[in-house]
């Protein structure tokens, strides 16, 4: 559905969601009704009723199971135990088949810097740990580049986006590049740390404190349950056990996480606000080059910094953005969204829902045909790519 032959020598990002996580971690739909019919509340929908209505007995909670279900799976979350689940096996496998595309995609581009942008709000470490795999057999030649520099630390800076690897011939008669992924996490992540005015990256997570114990889990599991009871309503999200300390505690512990909050707040330190809002204008700044592409999967634009940086951008008549849409009534949501824009396209599966296995196999995949070699009598279609070998190598 999206021509690689078309986009792969333009300026290619890339910006994922939630979808594409889902089967390690949930997403933040709820399963509480919200009356009549078949809508349920988002644990943001929630999470701002909440703080509006000052309910801080119940909205506390509420963000302490999202701790529990999302934000501390992902920081403990490692390759075998991801594949210790099939879902979770299904998500790896997802995210291994992407990053090969890509690098394939950004392998051929005729510019010295063959780099491609991914923008993603998940927290957890699917992409780096996917690539370290990538990277330790050996197969593939590329960088997954964080937007850190530095040794025993490693400092997260927005200028470092802007650089690519090369490799030069023994007599400097020839440059190359290497393929490159520039992995830009817009709502922060579980590697994060605030180190004085900078933001630190370390992918060892082994002695960061856990917020919730036992006991504490304990109290939160009838919360927890109604949440994820599809016959609950509003009415039956119970008050906690927990003392108002204990709630303010956890609280204070939890507002240090270098994580955007799933509500219209942000960032609550400087230093990652600050971040975040560079990272935005890289976001805008990338939109408005003369042959932008941008695809979005498992997006659902609810952060409306985001939705009206991409619309703004639409003015760009360069830009040509996908939206991946999961089913057909996400469909009519965003196409209601870009309503008026010549420029986005809003693709959804009938036969099927899209989720990251569709989206690999029918959405962004390789063309069937390859294109012959030199010499042959036949004339490839001008939309088609030469198909990867086993090697990974080019088969022209």
């Amino acid at each position: 559905m999206i021509s690689i032959g078309d986009i792969y020598n333009q300026d290619i990002n890339f910006l994922f969601g939630s979808g594409a996580s889902f089967g390690l971690f949930p997403t933040l739909q709820l399963q509480v009704q919200r009356g009549e019919g078949s809508s349920r509340y988002t644990l943001e929908d929630l999470a701002t009723k909440f703080e509006r209505e000052q309910d801080r007995r119940r909205m506390i909670p509420l963000f302490m199971h999202y701790y529990a279900s999302c934000i501390r799976p992902a920081e403990r979350l490692s390759l075998e135990q991801a594949m210790a689940s099939e879902p979770g096996a299904v998500v790896i496998k997802n995210y291994r088949t992407f990053l090969t595309t890509a690098l394939e995609m950004v392998k051929r581009r005729k510019a010295l810097d063959r780099r491609c942008n991914v923008f993603t709000t998940n927290y957890d470490g699917c992409f780096p740990l996917v690539a370290d795999a990538l990277i330790k057999e050996g197969n593939i030649d590329f960088v997954l580049n964080d937007g850190t520099r530095g040794f025993t630390q490693r400092i997260l800076q927005a200028r470092n986006f802007g650089a690519y690897l090369c490799q030069a011939g023994v007599f400097g008669r020839y440059q190359s590049s290497i393929p490159q992924i520039n992995l830009i996490h817009l709502h922060g992540s579980v590697y994060w740390s605030k180190l004085d005015a900078a933001i630190q990256v370390g992918y060892d997570l082994s002695r960061r404190e856990d917020l919730l114990d036992s006991d504490a889990m304990a109290v939160l599991q009838p919360f927890s349950a109604v949440l994820n009871d599809p016959a609950s309503t509003l009415a039956d999200v119970p008050d906690t056990a927990f003392s108002n300390a204990e709630l303010e505690a956890f609280w204070a512990k939890y507002e240090q996480i270098p994580i955007v909050n799933p509500t219209k707040w942000k960032f609550h330190e400087t230093v990652y606000e600050e971040h975040y809002y560079q990272m935005l204008r890289l976001l805008s700044y990338e939109l408005e080059k003369p042959n932008a592409v941008l695809i979005t999967f498992g997006f659902s634009f609810a952060d409306e910094h985001i939705l009206n940086l991409v619309t703004r951008s639409l003015s760009n008549p360069g830009l040509q953005v996908f939206v991946c849409c999961y089913s057909k009534s996400e469909h009519a949501a965003m196409e209601g969204k870009f309503k008026g824009h010549r420029n986005v396209e809003c693709l959804v599966l009938q036969d099927r829902e899209m989720d990251f296995t569709s989206f690999n196999e029918q959405v962004l995949t390789w063309p069937k045909a390859a294109v012959p070699r030199p010499n042959t009598p036949a004339t490839p279609a001008p939309a088609l790519l030469p198909a990867p070998d086993a090697d990974g190598e080019d088969l022209i």
